[in-house]
């Protein structure tokens, strides 16, 4: 997968995912970038809840996911992202354990569990007719 962001003013920066465009800013007009890398373990946690309530045929209303980030106050670094699954008292007892265990197979947490290297390169852009 390959992902292309442009520069279009200031701090901030577009993302074009596949046929989706991604608007990040840091000035307030747009979520922050650190603030989407949060919500994508929040919205995958989602899913994965989702998936886990369709295949059992267990209705979502009143289901909600509540993410907390917690700070490490010497190195402002978070620490611990804590996920709290909100299930309405209709909720099927006897799936309680399970849909927690759902979450934990996340494809984002799976990736943060066991970070992929990050190598960073440059290279000289070639203009169009200069080759």
């Amino acid at each position: 997968m390959e992902i292309e962001v442009t520069l279009t003013g200031g701090e901030r920066v577009e993302a074009q995912v596949g046929k989706h465009r991604i608007v990040t800013a840091q000035d307030g007009s747009a979520p922050k970038p650190f603030h989407l890398f949060l919500a994508s373990i929040a919205t995958c946690s989602g899913i994965y809840v989702a998936r886990f309530c369709e295949k059992r045929k267990i209705p979502t209303d009143g289901v909600r996911i509540r993410q907390r980030s917690i700070k490490n106050p010497d190195t402002k670094m978070i620490e611990r992202v804590e996920i709290s699954i909100e299930l309405p008292e209709s909720f099927p007892e006897k799936y309680r354990d399970a849909v927690k265990r759902a979450v934990g197979q996340c494809t984002v947490k799976k990736h943060l569990e066991q970070s992929p290297t990050i190598e960073v390169t440059t290279k000289t852009a070639q203009l169009a007719g200069h080759g």
